[in-house]
């Protein structure tokens, strides 16, 4: 790849900050865009720091407005750990009706003891989570869904929903957590041993996105000859994130907002189910 080199000119120097501003402005604001609808919203949110037997997970929590308790949906981030688009994600469910928590599972594991915002960039949260021990994100998993489920708003009800990195820990979190009432995997990886699933798994993939799509047909097979209930949709044209990046404004592919449609509504329809 050709590099453009500027001159150690005023005029060069000039042009190199207005290019490095306008490179550093996107990282810059993050997902404010996601912030904003957090800001926007009529519904509580709280946090909540979860005592367990290794320490203590944070986690947010938000509720819906309604008169009857309900149920409980435990929210598993991306490998970019819990971020403002995650929690606005957790809103997008709360308003259908569902008390959704969802843990920091790099708590205390960043820098000074922080979480998932202590982290100096992306590139680390990424390495981070990457890294957490899968038995350590299982007994997370558990005090969250345990602390709302106890919750005086929650009606007994549990579902799990994970989204990247966070879909494969939904669907393996399914392999050891036998009272949920269902499974929802979006673009995640399938766990090595099926047979222990005692829930629906619902996956939706993308269809660009073949090193985790083509994993898809050998999963069906597998939880087939394991006797469980596996119902997946692949949509064409999205990419690998199309929840998050169809509704991000930066996004320039159309495909990822319908998939995002799309799939929202799937998902509306099947926690009805719950």
């Amino acid at each position: 790849m050709k590099k453009c080199v500027f001159a150690a000119s005023p005029v060069g120097m000039s042009l190199l900050v207005l290019v490095a501003a306008l490179l550093v402005a996107p990282l810059a604001s993050g997902q404010d865009w996601a912030k904003q609808i957090l800001d926007r919203s009529p519904r509580h949110q709280e946090w909540a720091n979860i005592p367990y037997a290794s320490g203590t997970v944070q986690a947010f929590i938000i509720y819906p407005q309604v008169s009857r308790k309900a149920p409980v949906v435990l929210m598993i981030h991306e490998i970019f750990g819990l971020t403002d688009w995650v929690r606005s994600m957790a809103d997008d469910l709360a308003a259908q009706g569902y008390i959704v928590i969802a843990p920091d599972l790099l708590s205390g594991a960043g820098p000074n003891g922080g979480g998932s915002n202590s982290y100096p960039d992306q590139d680390a949260r990424v390495k981070a989570v990457s890294m957490l021990d899968p038995d350590h994100v299982t007994a997370e998993l558990n005090a969250a869904a345990d602390y709302a489920l106890k919750l005086p708003a929650a009606n007994g009800k549990l579902a799990v929903i994970g989204f990247c990195w966070g879909g494969g820990q939904s669907f393996r979190f399914a392999t050891t957590r036998h009272d949920l009432s269902a499974a929802y995997v979006f673009y995640g990886p399938p766990p090595k041993d099926v047979t222990t699933i005692a829930t629906p798994v619902y996956g939706f993939y993308a269809g660009d996105d073949a090193r985790i799509s083509s994993t898809v047909p050998a999963t069906k097979t597998a939880m087939e000859a394991a006797g469980k209930k596996y119902e997946s949709v692949i949509y064409k044209g999205a990419g690998h994130g199309f929840m998050r990046m169809g509704e991000d404004p930066a996004n320039t592919n159309p495909a990822n907002k319908t998939a995002r449609n799309e799939a929202l509504s799937r998902l509306e329809h099947l926690l009805k189910k719950m």
